[in-house]
């Protein structure tokens, strides 16, 4: 029923804006989804990604341009972006805890000072424009709704994957290692490995969201790696809910129907946003998808106890005393 509507979402809104908020909200839970790999699943937390995201966007972008066309420039991009992942890997993973985050942070402004600084390869602070969009299979996806489809099976395919992911052994490993580092040494198993290719398979992820991006607005700038949009995305995956598949995906969205949607109606949107993001710390500390089942079980189990009640005292035959 969910892939039914999401299939048939462009047909009943009828809105070239809002198909594109949509596709918007599903590159953003792809991003998420990646980022949720190393924070949900490693217990890492990163605020790097957009630098990630970025470098595809970036490298996508230059290649194109460059005259190598879409499917170099997106395979170029992709391999860039696994050797930045590599590189971020390989430095961040020296830390762990709050070492971690600000070794992640570091890498992440160093990829913005270089978007921002080097002029003759990004343009600067002007920011890099491609001229068209790929037609994968002769569909031209120039228009609002072919984009939203192309956008969605991108979508279903990353989704897939991490759900692949997180369910195999390695995955199993990786949570392992989040728990109990020290015992899976002990069992032999090697954590920073583990860990090292959970971050790969986190930035690949990161950087098929970065080319959505670049295809979706045509144009990358420095502000699409500034830690501003790292934190944004990390706030993505915690409102939602870590180490979960749908907890990304509505912290996407809740994110982005707040800057595209709610903004046209509230001025103080960010105030909005911040005291949702406090609601869901107070009240569903796990996020918003388990927080809501919790709820959901909760209310469920004292309605069955309120009908229970009736009925016990039904059962009891008149003057047995039972009601004493």
């Amino acid at each position: 029923m969910a892939l039914a509507l999401l299939a048939s979402l462009p047909a009943w809104i009828g809105n070239s804006y809002y198909v594109n908020i949509a596709s918007q909200v599903l590159l953003y839970a792809v991003f998420a989804l990646g980022l949720n790999v190393i924070v949900g699943y490693a217990g890492l937390v990163s605020l790097g990604h957009a630098g990630l995201f970025g470098i595809a966007a970036y490298s996508g972008a230059i290649l194109i341009n460059g005259g190598y066309g879409h499917f170099l420039g997106i395979v170029g991009a992709l391999a860039v972006t696994l050797g930045a992942s590599a590189l971020f890997a390989v430095l961040a993973l020296r830390g762990t805890g709050l070492g971690f985050v600000m070794i992640t942070v570091a890498l992440g402004q160093i990829v913005w000072g270089v978007a921002y600084r080097w002029i003759s390869l990004t343009n600067g602070d002007n920011g890099v424009s491609i001229a068209s969009r790929p037609a994968p299979f002769g569909l031209s996806l120039v228009d609002a709704d072919p984009f939203y489809w192309a956008t969605l099976v991108v979508f279903l395919v990353a989704l897939a994957a991490i759900a692949v992911f997180v369910a195999s052994p390695f995955g199993a490993s990786l949570r392992g290692a989040r728990d109990q580092p020290r015992r899976m040494n002990a069992l032999g198993y090697n954590v920073w490995l583990i860990r090292f290719l959970a971050f790969l398979f986190s930035g690949l992820w990161s950087g098929v969201a970065g080319l959505l991006f670049l295809y979706y607005n045509q144009f990358v700038s420095p502000q699409t790696v500034a830690l501003t949009a790292s934190a944004e995305v990390l706030l993505m995956v915690i409102s939602g809910g870590t180490a979960t598949l749908l907890g990304p995906i509505a912290g996407a969205l809740l994110v982005v129907v707040m800057k595209n949607v709610a903004s046209a109606y509230i001025e103080r949107w960010n105030f909005v946003l911040g005291a949702i993001f406090v609601a869901i710390v107070i009240f569903m500390p796990e996020g918003l998808v388990p927080g809501s089942l919790r709820l959901w079980r909760w209310g469920v189990r004292r309605w069955r106890q309120r009908l229970a009640g009736p009925v016990a005292m039904a059962a009891v035959p008149p003057g047995s005393g039972g009601g004493q």
